[in-house]
């Protein structure tokens, strides 16, 4: 009885071990795949210079990007797109974030724009939104 306890509570630890890489792996191969298309779509149809434009002149965006050519990179959760993409999904789903992008990407308004920021800014905690506002700063500024 015990040897079958034991060959049982084995397998349950290998089968948990299994899924938990399997998530792991799966989330990763999401985020991969999202980073892959949104960089490819943007940079194909000319729209990183449109939104570029869009957000240099958006008051709302750059007060929001305020501070973070000042930040020590060593302190923050992650240094690039493909890591914030990574978080980002991890923290809030990939149909949230294609939810946000069809918003997006019919156009929105400042209310469906601060409805977007706000629940952005309750689901990621200070350093990740810190970190985010570094990897826009580099983006926007070509570093």
């Amino acid at each position: 009885m015990r040897k079958l306890l034991k060959i049982l509570l084995v397998l349950v630890i290998v089968l948990i071990a299994l899924g938990f890489g399997a998530y792991n792996l799966a989330t990763k191969y999401a985020s991969d795949k999202v980073m892959e298309y949104v960089s490819t779509e943007l940079e194909s149809s000319g729209e990183i210079k449109t939104i570029k434009q869009e957000i240099e002149q958006d008051r709302d965006l750059q007060s929001f990007l305020e501070g973070a050519e000042d930040v020590d990179p060593n302190t923050l959760p992650f240094t690039t797109k493909e890591e914030a993409t990574k978080a980002i999904i991890k923290k809030m789903g990939l149909g949230e974030i294609q939810e946000i992008q069809s918003k997006v990407s019919d156009g929105i308004t400042a209310e469906e724009k601060q409805e977007i920021l706000s629940k952005v800014e309750d689901t990621l905690t200070e350093e990740e939104l810190l970190a985010l506002k570094v990897i826009a700063y580099k983006e926007l500024n070509g570093n």
